[in-house]
């Protein structure tokens, strides 16, 4: 028989106090595992959030020790719960820049998996003086991540990956079944497309989504969308949290999954397929 799990979603409005980041962290973390979610996922760059992109430099991490790795193993362990630690930055081949590092840990506080975030938001927002320039200080991966959990096999991926669809294709290929997207969209391009795209994803692909968000003003002017949410795979949603810090949880249904999938064979009609 299937089983169903509790996921939760974590949303901040993330500053440059990493202490105080981190204290409010775990309080979110703990409020959703009180709730009973057995895996929870943090927003992009929970941890810190300065006045300028480059400061996230001066705090980048060896890959395996440093205090914000602790803080995430150390949580999920005392929890007992899976944790997506949104991203944190990691030590570059660059040392101008970081590797915008999402780290996966288990109940026991083991390490499990590393997603470095592949596509950065390089745009100029149309009709705003509002512009962004990721690559001037991060370094993108380049390998998609699925791996196994107790929950099913978990896809991670990070905000502006979001609108790249073959992405996703590949990533079901590989047996994908629920996604965690930890984000930071703006204001602007969140109130335009962030639901759109959160949904598409889950309905194209029949996964479940636990899409972690900034939401709120930051210290260094910027405004994010907020908005976390988990959505089903026929595309229903089933938790959102539109503004300021707070967790969201829903459970995932294996049966209701696997009874979508096979009446509703969408993946197997597929006659085109992206290259890899």
């Amino acid at each position: 028989m299937k089983t169903k799990y509790k996921m939760g979603a974590v949303q901040m409005a993330t500053g440059p106090n990493i202490s105080a980041n981190l204290f409010e962290a775990e309080r979110l973390i703990k409020e959703a595992a009180d709730q009973g979610a057995h895996l929870v996922v943090l927003p992009e760059n929970f941890a810190f959030m300065g006045k300028e992109d480059r400061d996230q430099v001066a705090m980048r991490e060896v890959d395996g020790d440093g205090p914000l790795q602790e803080f995430l193993s150390r949580v999920a362990k005392q929890l007992g719960i899976w944790l997506v630690g949104g991203t944190i930055p990691l030590v570059a081949e660059d040392p101008e820049k970081v590797r915008s590092a999402c780290l996966v840990y288990d109940a026991r506080g083991e390490r499990v998996a590393r997603y470095d975030k592949i596509h950065l938001f390089d745009v100029n927002l149309p009709g705003v003086d509002e512009r962004y320039h990721e690559s001037a200080t991060i370094e993108a991966g380049s390998d998609p991540l699925v791996l196994d959990t107790p929950f099913g096999r978990l896809g991670v991926a990070v905000c502006y990956d979001l609108r790249f669809p073959e992405m996703f294709r590949q990533m079901l290929d590989a047996g994908m079944e629920i996604l965690a997207m930890p984000s930071a969209f703006t204001a602007i391009t969140g109130k335009a497309h962030w639901e759109t795209l959160v949904r598409a994803r889950a309905i194209e692909n029949l996964v479940y989504v636990i899409a972690a968000a900034q939401g709120g003003f930051h210290v260094n002017g910027r405004e994010t969308h907020g908005h976390s949410m988990i959505v089903d795979p026929w595309g229903a949603v089933l938790a959102q949290l539109p503004r300021g810090a707070g967790c969201i949880c829903a459970s995932i249904d294996e049966e209701f999954q696997d009874s979508v999938r096979r009446s509703f064979p969408t993946i197997d009609h597929r006659r085109l397929k992206c290259g890899g």
